[in-house]
Formats: C-alpha cells, sequence, structure tokens
C-alpha cells in the first residue's frame, strides 16, 4: 500500500491502532499476521478509514493498486467519491484473495511476462517501429515539455492540422492498447508506486530522479524517459514546477484554509499539509510555493494584502509588542514607515502600549497615550492630584520615556501646582472653547472614512525651509485646542510642537517631508491621533492632464476614478461634513463659504 509509505506515523496511529497489534504494526508486521490477529475485514476497515481520512483525494488504485485487478472500474475513482463502505468492501476483498492459499488462490492478473527485462527497454520498442512522421509528433508534441502547436508540425509535414491530430490520436491509443496488456505489466505496477510516491503535489524534478532509469534516454524518441512516464501518472497539473494531483487551484486553496485561524509552527503546519496528502519532506517547500502564505521566524501565516493585516500577522507571532521598525522589517516589503505607523494607529486591531510600540488589542492592556496625556491619568489614578515624583517614577517605570520629559511636561501647559507642591489638571478646560468656524466649515480640512478630519497642507518652499506655518481655528479647536495651548503631536522624525498663542502655529514639517521626499506644490494632509501622534497622508501633486473633475478630488485626497460628475459631488459632499445626497449647489456653496477656491475653480470652470 504505497501511501503507508510516505504519510507521517503520528498521522496513521491515531486512526489504525490497536490494543491487540503492536505499535506502527504496518510497518512492523506481515499482512497475514496482522489479519489473523484481529480479523481481515478489521485490518481492510482500517485502512478504509485511512483512506478516507488521509488519501480521499487520490484514485483508489493508487491507494492499493491490486484494486485495478480485481475491480478496474472502481480503481479509477477516489474514496471519496467511492465512499467507506464500498472501499472497505472492496479492500477486504482484495485482503482475502491474497491470503487464499496458493492451490485455492484465483488469478489477479498481473502479469509476469517480460518482467526481466529493463523497463526503459520495454518502452523504447514501443516506438521502435514508427515513421519519422510519427516519430516527431510523439517526441515533439506527446511528450515535450514545450508542445509542438498542430499548426507547426502540419507545415513541417505539409499536412493538414486535422491529420496531424488523427496521428496523434492513433499513437495515444497505440500505446494505451500497450498498457493494457500483458508486456506492459511491469511498467504499469512501476507507475501505481509512482502514484503513491508523488503524493498531492510534489516538486517536478522529482519525477526525474524518482526511479534510477527514469533519466535513461529511449532512443527511439531521443527524450529522457520519465517525460514519456509523465504522461502516465494521471491527473496532475504541472504547475510553477510542481506536479499537483487533481488541480493546482484547490490543493492551494484547501491549504491556505489551514491558516485562516493564525499562524502555526513550521512543525505543526508540516503535519496538517500532510493530511492533504503532501508528503512531509517536501511539505516546507510547497507551503512556501502556495500564494498568500509565507514562512516567518519559524511559523506558517496567511499572508494577505493589507499591510494592516501583515502587521497583525508579524505581532501575533512575536507573540508581544513591536516598534514600527521593527514591524516594517519583518514585513520586508516596499511599506514606508510612516504609511505603517499611520495604519497601527488608526486600525482598531492595533493598541498602542509604549511610545514607540504597538500590540494587538485583543492582547488587553492600557493605552498609551502620549506623556502630557498620561500625567492626567496618573493625576486622576490618585484622585485629583500627585507628586511630581511619583508620576515620574510611575511613568519612566512602565514606558520608555526619559525623567527629564515627565518633568517638563508636568511643568508645562495643562497642569498646576498645589498648595502642597504636588500637579493637578490645570482649571482652564481647553475643550470647552468654540471657535467661530467649526471644522466642518474650515478650509482645507476634509473627512476621511473613518471619521477623522484631516488638514491639507500645499507644500511650498518655507515648508521645505523648515519653517513653521498657521492652522485653521477651526482645525486647531477640532484637535482639542485653545487659545494659549500647546499640543505636541509625535512623529518617527521627531515631535512637531503646535502651539495656539495670536493664532494656532504648526512648528516645522521639514523631516517629514524630506521623509517623503516632497517637492512644491504636493500635498500633505494630516491630523493628530487621539494618542497624540502626527498621522500624514502623503499625495504628489497632480498632473495637468486630468480632467478638472478628478483634479477637484485630487485636492479633498481622492485618486480613484468615479463613474460620473454627480459620483464625484457626492464625494466632495461626504469629505466637507454634508449630509449625503446634498444638492450640487448646496456642495459649491459650503465650499464657497470655507474658502475652498482651487476645488471651486475646477468644478465650474472660467467665469
Amino acid at each position: 500500500m504505497p501511501p503507508l509509505r510516505w504519510t507521517s506515523p503520528g498521522q496513521i496511529a491515531p486512526i489504525a491502532d490497536d490494543a491487540r497489534l503492536p505499535q506502527v504494526w504496518w510497518q512492523a508486521l506481515p499482512l497475514d499476521r496482522a489479519c489473523e490477529t484481529v480479523g481481515t475485514p478489521q485490518i481492510a476497515a482500517r485502512l478504509a478509514d485511512l483512506s478516507m481520512t488521509c488519501w480521499g483525494h487520490l484514485i483508489l488504485g493508487d491507494v492499493l493498486p491490486l484494486v485495478r485487478f480485481t475491480d478496474p472500474a472502481e480503481s479509477a475513482l477516489t474514496p471519496e467519491h467511492l465512499g467507506r463502505d464500498v472501499v472497505h468492501k472492496l479492500f477486504t476483498g482484495v485482503l482475502e484473495r491474497l491470503l487464499e492459499p496458493p492451490g485455492e488462490r484465483a488469478p489477479i492478473g498481473l502479469a509476469s511476462a517480460r518482467a526481466d527485462r529493463p523497463l526503459p527497454e520495454l518502452i523504447n520498442e514501443v516506438f521502435a517501429g514508427l515513421d519519422d512522421r510519427q516519430r516527431s509528433i510523439a517526441r515533439d508534441r506527446l511528450y515535450a515539455s514545450q508542445r509542438a502547436t498542430l499548426d507547426e508540425l502540419a507545415q513541417r509535414f505539409s499536412v493538414t492540422r486535422e491529420r496531424i491530430r488523427q496521428i496523434e490520436r492513433d499513437l495515444r491509443d497505440d500505446v494505451d492498447g500497450w498498457l493494457a496488456s500483458a508486456d506492459a505489466a511491469p511498467l504499469v505496477a512501476h507507475v501505481s508506486w509512482l502514484r503513491g510516491r508523488l503524493g498531492s503535489a510534489v516538486p517536478a524534478e522529482e519525477l526525474a530522479t524518482a526511479a534510477p532509469w527514469h533519466g535513461t534516454d529511449l532512443p527511439s524518441l531521443q527524450i529522457p524517459a520519465w517525460r514519456f512516464v509523465r504522461t502516465l501518472v494521471g491527473d496532475y497539473d504541472l504547475v510553477d514546477g510542481w506536479l499537483v494531483a487533481g488541480g493546482a487551484d484547490e490543493l492551494r486553496e484547501k491549504t491556505r484554509q489551514l491558516f485562516t485561524d493564525g499562524p502555526r509552527p513550521v512543525r505543526e503546519a508540516v503535519t496538517l499539509v500532510a493530511q492533504l496528502g503532501v508528503r512531509e519532506d517536501v511539505a516546507e517547500r510547497w507551503l512556501v510555493s502556495v500564494p498568500n502564505l509565507r514562512m516567518l521566524d519559524g511559523h506558517v501565516v496567511a499572508w494577505p494584502r493589507s499591510v494592516n493585516e501583515k502587521a497583525e500577522a508579524v505581532l501575533a507571532i512575536a507573540g508581544g509588542p513591536l516598534t514600527p521598525e521593527e514591524i516594517q522589517e519583518r514585513i520586508g516589503e516596499d511599506y514606508s514607515l510612516v504609511g505603517i505607523r499611520n495604519q497601527l494607529t488608526a486600525d482598531e486591531r492595533f493598541l498602542r502600549v509604549d511610545r514607540n510600540k504597538y500590540g494587538l488589542t485583543r492582547w488587553g492592556g492600557e493605552q498609551y497615550l502620549g506623556i502630557r496625556e498620561m500625567i492626567g491619568r496618573e493625576i486622576e489614578r490618585a484622585g485629583g492630584e500627585a507628586s511630581v515624583n511619583t508620576v515620574v517614577a510611575n511613568l519612566t517605570t512602565r514606558y520608555d520615556v526619559s525623567e527629564s520629559s515627565v518633568r517638563a511636561y508636568a511643568g508645562g501647559p495643562g497642569f498646576e501646582r498645589t498648595q502642597r507642591g504636588f500637579i493637578r489638571v490645570a482649571g482652564h478646560e481647553q475643550g470647552d472653547y468654540q471657535p467661530r468656524r467649526d471644522v466642518s466649515e474650515t478650509r482645507r480640512c476634509f473627512r476621511s472614512r473613518d471619521g477623522r478630519w484631516w488638514h491639507r497642507v500645499d507644500v511650498n518652499a518655507e515648508h521645505l525651509r523648515g519653517s513653521g506655518s498657521p492652522l485653521p481655528t477651526g482645525f486647531a479647536a477640532h484637535l482639542g485646542m485653545a487659545p494659549g495651548g500647546q499640543l505636541t503631536a509625535s512623529a518617527p522624525s521627531g515631535d512637531v510642537v503646535i502651539s495656539w498663542h495670536n493664532q494656532p502655529t504648526m512648528g516645522s514639517i521639514r523631516p517629514v517631508l524630506l521623509e517623503y521626499g516632497a517637492q512644491e506644490g504636493d500635498h500633505i494632509f494630516l491630523t493628530v491621533s487621539d494618542g497624540g501622534e502626527l498621522l500624514t497622508r502623503f499625495l504628489q501633486a497632480a498632473l495637468p492632464s486630468l480632467p478638472p473633475l478628478n483634479r477637484a478630488l485630487h485636492l479633498i485626497g481622492y485618486t480613484a476614478p468615479v463613474a460620473s460628475e454627480a459620483e464625484g459631488i457626492r464625494l466632495i459632499g461626504a469629505r466637507i461634513g454634508l449630509p449625503d445626497g446634498s444638492a450640487r449647489d448646496d456642495v459649491l456653496g459650503r465650499l464657497r463659504d470655507r474658502g475652498d477656491r482651487e476645488i471651486l475653480a475646477f468644478l465650474e470652470g472660467p467665469s
């Protein structure tokens, strides 16, 4: 039974073990002794269960080759198709016939004629009598790695395509007839063994080395013998260097489904894939070859398209928080650090647990909100006021922050000293400030689908030199600021300070622009997360050749195609805070009130 040779004992044992038999009895005992001990029907039952569980994708003749001779029709079907009861009955019949005394045993039909001759000689003899045209069609079309077309062969021999097709069909029929003869019995037996050896997927090059004689040339065709054997192994597809039984797409999908619940250690993954019929010695190579799977740190993990899901997989394998830099390195693809950081901040699957570390929300734990916010949390826990030394000790112990930074924030805006020298949250509540214009009425401010409001900065020479720049009052108030306040937004390239004296002002964003390679005319959309991180999205200047509507959409950060002008107007309305379905005039009116003249110019055209 060939599959017993390449299936893991650990996979077989739960199904085949019997207290009356020794461990790994299928390797340790002759068949007759095993049947004598527990009964032939019981041995056949265990083999049938194995066939249904482990080898259901193989045809029955590959599982137990003798079935090809006792029950030819059923041998061409899979256990899944036949069902467990039929497989049990067929196996019982074969085993009982094998165990009959020699004088009573009926012939199974396996001829031994010419078995002493090397198989390459038997195969070569089949084609020795071909004429040049037949030989060329066999060599260059039937058994070629790159098959010649019917047209090429028809032109070569000055005949019609249909004539080539007829000769090809006759050759196939002759080979099939020979395979059904007694002379071909040794080769048929070898192919049955080979199917069991190959399993459900195997690197294609293994076919050439599966038997020593596979590399022997057939003089009559001038091809190696394995090319002919390749056509006999049955329903195998050659895909990306793999021979795959029953269709590569189906086996790949079954393989991917094994990892939908999360990463698995490689050893466990190999055992799971072996249950699909892939030999354990090639299982790792198969896993590497399957699209959307990846080997990572000793695990196999589903490898989806989005950077968010890849970051989730990396963290799940790590089992603990990582920095954005570590996540970027482990993903190992062309994702910018800024983009990864933005996704970690915006996606609810991730939790910022330290100044520069993220974990998975499902792990639980306390969210790190920035030094100012964490000081406020410590004060709240202490009942409204706390010793600066205690706050410093608690925060520097739990988080990667320096004592000097904590003390600087504790002595800055937002906190005040009590009579006994403790600190408390300052009595002025910045959130009570109401700007003259709401953020939805503020120029260059746009709402994304996740509900965040972003401000568009049109990059100019001053930004690139490192100068600060004003922020609209409505946007600063949306960030929770008020006159006299200050907000420090953290970024990988350094903190950006937003202060509000006469008007809100943002410090230099030159390091951010350098990271993106921004030039004059490009755009940066920015906002500040609840945790105090500066989030940015970069957009190059629109091409002048874009239609006016697309130029307008570009300025709100939308770059995908739209089906119609009405769709474009609807998108703009949603981005500036209008209800869905607002009329075109309402959208233009809001843009006019906000002062978005650049967008209006593209929508209204030249006056």
